[in-house]
């Protein structure tokens, strides 16, 4: 059957002008998709004065931003594409508490489809289809009013715009004193506020990077003494922990013995260690750098070479072996190999590995080497939220177990279960890798484990990573790290371990990386910072 139309079209498609429909599409963001501001608003003043002054200035803010950015023939698509990323959006910040600020924008982009496909549930798309798709669809049906002169309607939308600017100038000055005493309090607050939290964030991820040219080079004077050529070789594996929090790191005093199999190996705890950020994406270029958080600038940090390639121009053999999303450019100018299931197919399965695999073919890799020898281990870690599908079956000791990415479902006791018998996995497979460096023949070994950042599991209502570092709850920060030294590893170094057990009890951070590795083969360099090595304190003068 034919719908019946009139002359100006169908029921079902009526006229509605672009300022009418911006300040619809502001309504339903304030009343429908902004739940995680008002929450942080209620909690932060409690004042229904501050909540409905902020409402009405939210509103006519967006509805000011649609007006001066939705014009002709793309108003409809582009107010339709954020009603649905909105949906999303609200998605994520009320089930796991992040924040969209410019980090968190730029951790999305770099999500890798295994990744994405663990994020993904029936829920998530029912919720995005009824807050997003179907209102997105309603403003798609509409038509534009028919067409006036061009002076007309300018004129209406330029009074739109006043209208509004007006409206978000009078709503902020009736409890002005309120609304940016809270917005100081919470420096965070102004990135809950969608859809302009993740616009804002967009706009300045995609900005064009401040570095020029060629990546500049860092330790250029990097050299190795004769003396350090001379002695028997030195391997060192660098194994990069992922999500995983301090607290729950069982050689750091957890109720729960996480790290049974590190334990019982005589190895060194740093049990005060500070990350350098609360995402990979921060983290992992920022401890690898001479930077670090003491100096962080990202643009510096990305335009640089980082410690891998001091050590190569040093004589070091490198080699990066990932078992997660990438080295984060680390690794470009530097060997490097992503696990797969070709070289295991037994531990992988839907696109991700056991870390286990990052053992796999190892004692080829070291064998190969005749000299000093880096190794960095890139594990999948605790990564989150699926935190029960990155151990096999063997490891679930503490039960039951969340079993679904939507963490809100579960119990906080769930949750911790699943993440703790992750670490226990991870603590298996590090002492394996222990076992294989102490049957070392040609080279004197060492292990360095260090995490890139911690993990909330329900404090405070917050999931996951990637909070601002500046208001980031100490869980995200706090990481564990051990060292694991073989005995001739010891005497090459002239290390006094009891000197090296009492200095692992003072905080340290990711930026005593840089240093450290360099200290252990001897590379001399103008970047390498004596007060930064963690080893340089207890070696023989």
């Amino acid at each position: 059957m034919r719908l019946r139309t009139s002359g100006d079209g169908p029921w079902w498609r009526p006229r509605v002008s672009t300022e009418a429909l911006a300040a619809l599409a502001s309504a339903w963001f304030v009343l429908v998709l902004n739940g995680s501001l008002w929450g942080a608003v209620q909690a932060g003043s409690g004042s229904l004065r501050v909540l409905l002054s902020l409402g009405v200035a939210v509103f006519a803010l967006h509805a000011l931003l649609f007006g001066l950015l939705c014009w002709g023939r793309l108003a409809r698509p582009m107010l339709a594409l954020l009603l649905v990323v909105s949906a999303f959006a609200h998605w994520y910040m009320t089930r796991y508490a992040v924040v969209l600020d410019p980090e968190m924008i730029r951790n999305v982009l770099a999500t890798d489809p295994a990744e994405s496909r663990e994020l993904v549930s029936v829920r998530m798309l029912l919720h995005a289809l009824l807050l997003g798709v179907l209102p997105a669809v309603a403003v798609l049906l509409t038509r534009p009013l028919p067409a006036r002169s061009w002076r007309r309607a300018l004129l209406r939308r330029a009074g739109f715009l006043l209208a509004m600017a007006l409206l978000a100038a009078g709503a902020l000055g009736v409890s002005s004193q309120g609304v940016f005493s809270l917005m100081r309090s919470d420096p965070a607050l102004r990135y809950k506020i969608t859809p302009g939290n993740y616009i804002v964030s967009l706009v300045r991820v995609l900005q064009p990077s401040k570095v020029r040219g060629p990546v500049q080079a860092v330790g250029a004077d990097a050299r190795r003494p004769p003396e350090a050529l001379a002695r028997r070789p030195r391997l060192l594996v660098l194994v990069v922990g992922e999500t995983v929090r301090g607290d729950h790191w069982g050689l750091n005093g957890y109720a729960r013995q996480t790290t049974p199999e590190l334990a019982a190996r005589g190895v060194i705890n740093f049990p005060d260690v500070t990350a350098c950020g609360t995402s990979t994406e921060v983290s992992l270029p920022c401890m690898f750098s001479p930077f670090g958080r003491e100096r962080y600038d990202r643009d510096a940090i990305r335009g640089h070479e980082s410690l891998l390639d001091v050590a190569a121009r040093a004589g070091v053999d490198v080699l990066w072996r990932d078992n997660q999303s990438g080295c984060k450019g680390i690794c470009v100018r530097q060997r490097s190999e992503t696990m797969g299931p070709a070289d295991a197919a037994a531990l992988c399965a839907d696109g991700r590995c056991f870390d286990e695999i990052l053992l796999s073919g190892l004692q080829a890799r070291v064998d190969a080497v005749p000299g000093d020898a880096l190794i960095v281990l890139h594990m999948l870690g605790n990564h989150g939220p699926n935190y029960f599908e990155r151990y096999p079956p063997k490891f679930e000791r503490w039960t039951p177990v969340c079993r679904t990415a939507e963490l809100g479902r579960c119990t906080q006791q769930e949750i911790i279960n699943a993440y703790d018998n992750a670490i226990l996995y991870s603590d298996a497979v590090l002492g394996q890798l222990i076992d294989l460096l102490a049957k070392q023949q040609g080279h004197d070994a060492a292990m360095l484990y260090l995490s890139d950042h911690g993990e909330s599991l329900g404090e405070y209502g917050l999931f996951l990573h990637g909070a601002p570092y500046s208001i980031a709850p100490k869980p995200q920060l706090h990481v564990p790290m051990t060292l694991w030294m073989s005995p001739g590893f010891v005497a090459g170094e002239r290390l006094d371990a009891a000197c090296l057990r009492e200095t692992a009890k003072r905080p340290a951070s990711h930026d005593h990386l840089f240093s450290t590795v360099l200290g252990v083969f001897d590379v001399q360099t103008s970047v390498y910072r004596r007060q930064r090595d963690l080893l340089a304190d207890c070696r023989a003068r």
